[in-house]
């Protein structure tokens, strides 16, 4: 199957970007499907790294994904600086799904919490996207988008960088993926929990999809990331389990 719309724009943008091997796609058009295209470049300055699950408690989230794809959520930690913990699972060797919520034992913190969880309300449900960077003051100033300052966060021995905004909001409502910087070293995924599932595409929902798209268009492979003009925003993703495909929403 061709791809078309955000696909096919991902896949215009690559071969623009690969001029001195352009000749070898001639015959196959601008578009070429996603299973057939070869991964030229590895210096996109956003790379794909997990989606995040935010629910009023770890019981209400770890319902939610055993609902829609499941699963049992494995065990997370805590994140002190924030007032929160979680749930994660891999979804790869460097890819994985969380499930935030507040942290009732937590001690009192001196700031709001991130992902917006102060003002969390409803059922669970899949909330934002997050890439990483090798630079993070760097990729916050290129985009035009105000994610808020670096902060150092830690979950038992690791730690790690993220972006967050001083008031918690996410950019876009969490259309626009969240910032952070891993250390050094094999990606966290790698040491989760692998249940055997992947992640196969995800959709993101927004008034303002468009404009989301665009500013992320040649930063960030996005060959398995779709966007969708909506009256809200949503997400979707398609996740392949033990029992097939699934739909987490």
């Amino acid at each position: 199957m061709v791809p078309t719309g955000s696909d096919c724009l991902a896949a215009n943008t690559r071969l623009q970007r690969c001029i001195n091997i352009s000749r070898i796609y001639a015959a196959a058009g601008p578009c070429i499907p996603i299973k057939r295209r070869i991964i030229l470049l590895t210096d996109y300055s956003l790379r794909f790294d997990h989606i995040a699950v935010s629910a009023r408690t770890l019981e209400e989230g770890a319902a939610h994904v055993r609902e829609y794809l499941g699963i049992d959520m494995p065990s997370g930690g805590q994140h002190a600086a924030m007032g929160t913990h979680n749930l994660l699972m891999s979804l790869g060797p460097d890819t994985f799904l969380e499930v935030i919520a507040t942290d009732p034992s937590a001690s009192p913190i001196q700031r709001t919490r991130w992902f917006n969880l102060d003002n969390f309300s409803g059922p669970a449900r899949l909330g934002t996207w997050i890439v990483n960077v090798k630079d993070l003051m760097q990729s916050c100033a290129d985009l035009p988008v105000e994610l808020g300052p670096a902060n150092k966060i830690t979950r038992g021995a690791l730690s790690w960088q993220m972006a967050v905004r001083d008031d918690g909001s996410m950019p876009f409502d969490g259309a626009f993926p969240m910032l952070m910087q891993w250390p050094d070293g094999p990606h966290p995924a790698a040491r989760m929990t692998d249940l055997g599932c992947r992640l196969e595409q995800m959709t993101v929902v927004h008034p303002k999809a468009a404009e989301i798209q665009q500013m992320l268009q040649g930063q960030l492979d996005m060959a398995n990331i779709h966007f969708e003009i909506g009256d809200a925003m949503s997400m979707r993703a398609e996740i392949k389990t033990p029992n097939g495909i699934k739909l987490l929403k």
